[in-house]
């Protein structure tokens, strides 16, 4: 029988408020509630606070405050950039590519609700991964929505919505974001 973080990852119906998946939020709340106590001349402390909870392969810089669920779903590129106060829900896979940038106040959203009532009601939740390719900038207010992949070389505008794939080479703008311009 599968558990429910299983579930959860495998983008079934899964219950939110199981026992072990509370103890992974918990740890994650307080290991930002020290990450976002982080003086601005502390990036040392901040990385190694980082390496306990994101798995990334080179330069980071997050600046609080910064949120996720978990931190352990969440897989980022070298040389990454978020601005402050972005939000990530990581209630399933969120990878992002190499030489990303993201303004301020970003939301990426793997987490989802059923729209039937009765199993909301339940406590019951789903997940869809995230994808954001290479060399990636998403502007200020973006939320990006359960399931979409942003393609590489992509710009995504200020206060954008992504509700649906984005192709490589594209800017995108909108709420629901469209193409824009081919670069």
């Amino acid at each position: 029988m599968k558990s429910e973080k299983e579930k959860m990852l495998a983008e079934e119906l899964y219950f939110a408020g199981d026992a072990k998946l509370e103890k992974d939020r918990i740890a994650a709340r307080k290991f930002f509630t020290e990450y976002n106590s982080t003086e601005p001349a502390e990036n040392e402390r901040r990385l190694g606070l980082l390496k306990k909870i994101l798995k990334f392969k080179g330069d980071i810089l997050i600046e609080p405050p910064f949120y996720c669920d978990y931190g352990f779903n969440i897989e980022v590129g070298e040389n990454f950039y978020a601005n402050f106060s972005c939000i990530f829900l990581d209630t399933n896979k969120i990878i992002i590519g190499d030489n990303v940038m993201f303004g301020p106040n970003v939301q990426i959203y793997t987490a989802a609700h059923p729209l039937n009532a009765k199993e909301r009601i339940k406590g019951l939740e789903l997940a869809k991964p995230i994808t954001i390719g290479d060399n990636v900038w998403i502007g200020g207010g973006a939320i990006v929505c359960p399931g979409v992949t942003i393609g590489d070389n992509t710009t995504i505008g200020a206060g954008s919505v992504v509700t649906k794939d984005i192709p490589d080479n594209k800017v995108a703008a909108g709420n629901p974001c469209k193409t824009i311009r081919n670069l």
